[in-house]
């Protein structure tokens, strides 16, 4: 690893960039929100390159976000870099790939040097203007998909997750627990 380090970044096709591709869900419904960006601070979980990640808090009770994969991957799958749900329509990739019957399983090659030279061309035709060979532009919406779509961001699942040790009635934090303090929801369909 050594050696890469000392080579220039642009050379090995790392990514740097200066905001994320994210949803107004993971965005938060604050319109002032403070990033921290690390530059090449974690590889990418779909082409294992190093890539800028940005991490906030999307509201004053909720938790912290991160960017997951590169800007590469997102720009080729259309989708969120932190919850990798599809930016058009909301949905998570598989049904929408099932519902416009796209066929994303040849998309990113699977061996790593092949991976590698399939980002670092996108990068490149990004580069010089040519837009990316994505299908996901190119399908019509069918009814499927317009039922299934979301249509207002959902800021709830950015809250904090539920104290356990509050159900339970140990819990010894108070108000400095980072946790939510409520009973969760019984029922039918919990």
């Amino acid at each position: 690893m050594a050696h890469r380090l000392l080579r220039d970044a642009e050379a090995d096709g790392w990514e740097r960039s200066d905001f994320p591709i994210i949803c107004e869900s993971c965005l938060g419904d604050s319109p002032y929100v403070r990033m921290t960006k690390a530059d090449y601070d974690k590889e990418c979980k779909i082409c294992t390159r190093p890539f800028t990640v940005f991490r906030w808090r999307p509201g004053r009770d909720a938790r912290y976000k991160k960017s997951e994969i590169c800007q590469t991957c997102s720009k080729l799958k259309n989708v969120c870099q932190v919850c990798l749900l599809d930016l058009e329509y909301g949905l998570p990739v598989q049904v929408r790939d099932t519902a416009l019957s796209i066929n994303s399983n040849d998309a990113i090659p699977k061996s790593d040097v092949n991976r590698e030279y399939f980002a670092e061309e996108h990068d490149r035709r990004a580069r010089a203007g040519i837009d990316y060979e994505s299908s996901y532009g190119k399908v019509r919406a069918n009814d499927t998909i317009l039922k299934l779509q979301r249509t207002t961001p959902y800021y709830k699942r950015n809250r904090a997750h539920v104290c356990s040790f509050y159900i339970r009635g140990q819990c010894t934090r108070g108000l400095e627990c980072p946790y939510r303090h409520e009973m969760p929801e019984t029922g039918e369909l919990s």
